[in-house]
């Protein structure tokens, strides 16, 4: 990782974004989320209504055109952008597209449900080096990036950046091993973080986000949150507070803690085996009512 850092560690929870009482939709932002592919639109739709209930004002999923109406049957209360795609897939040829759209956001996500193939890696690499807005990287997004050696050591994005990886991906991100990574996440996460100038919120029991000055290990969560979707849900819940234009370290800490709260009121009425991914987006509106919002 080059070297270590000893970032100051956090142990308050970020203030609540304002809900002015005279607010609109701008007021609360603008979400465009780029998720979803043939065989995995639900990773979209999770997004989505996280982000709606993150917040925002406006919340946009955009999608390969052959799956919108499925992501679009999900959710009324978001927008889905059809863009361009091959056979089920983003691909360069979508480019402009979602170029435009993010240009009326506040900010934006992309991984989530997208696939991988040579033409998704080149998208990801493109819109992580051009996007001026703050930007989440997931899921297949994380795995693009991978695929591609050293391009976090060259690129210099405009915009601020954050990566969610479990420790998998971030395995595949740091050439780290497994076993290194889960003895030392705090140290690897910070110095990664450090070293390419992102957000790293590396998941897992005790989930450690920093910036590599601050870090912050998340008390609230549960082993019911291990199930496929409940990443997704983290990524639209990042990406509404940024919109709402917290700092990305602070959207980033409060966004897993509402996450787990999420988990935690779910599980209490649930179970823990019972909890499933499109639980949490209904359980973040009591999360946010338990801590007073």
């Amino acid at each position: 990782m080059g070297h270590e850092v000893a970032p100051h560690l956090v142990t308050t929870r970020p203030d609540l974004p304002p809900r002015p009482v005279d607010g609109h939709k701008g007021t609360f932002g603008r979400v465009v989320i780029i998720a979803g592919s043939r065989g995995m639109t639900g990773a979209a739709g999770l997004s989505g209504m996280a982000a709606l209930r993150g917040g925002a004002g406006l919340v946009t999923v955009a999608t390969p055109a052959t799956v919108a109406s499925i992501i679009a049957s999900y959710e009324p209360s978001y927008m889905t952008w059809p863009v361009c795609d091959v056979l089920g897939q983003l691909s360069m040829a979508s480019l402009s597209e979602l170029m435009d759209r993010i240009s009326t956001a506040d900010a934006a996500a992309i991984g989530p449900g997208i696939g991988q193939s040579h033409d998704i890696d080149e998208l990801v690499a493109e819109l992580y080096r051009s996007v001026e807005i703050p930007l989440v990287v997931d899921a297949d997004g994380l795995n693009a990036i991978a695929h591609q050696a050293g391009f976090l050591g060259t690129a210099r994005p405009p915009g601020p950046r954050v990566l969610t990886p479990h420790p998998g991906e971030f395995a595949r991100l740091s050439g780290l091993s497994m076993e290194t990574i889960a003895g030392n996440r705090e140290v690897v996460a910070a110095a990664f973080a450090a070293q390419h100038g992102v957000v790293v919120v590396l998941k897992g029991q005790h989930t450690v986000i920093t910036d590599g000055e601050q870090l912050a290990i998340n008390p609230t969560g549960n082993s019911g949150m291990a199930t496929g979707g409940s990443g997704d849900v983290l990524t639209g819940l990042v990406t509404t507070l940024l919109a709402q234009r917290m700092k990305p370290f602070a959207a980033a800490q409060l966004a897993t803690y509402v996450h787990g709260l999420a988990g935690d009121l779910a599980a209490a009425e649930l179970s823990q085996p019972g909890l499933i991914a499109s639980d949490l987006p209904r359980y973040i509106a009591h999360a946010w009512k338990r801590l007073g919002q």
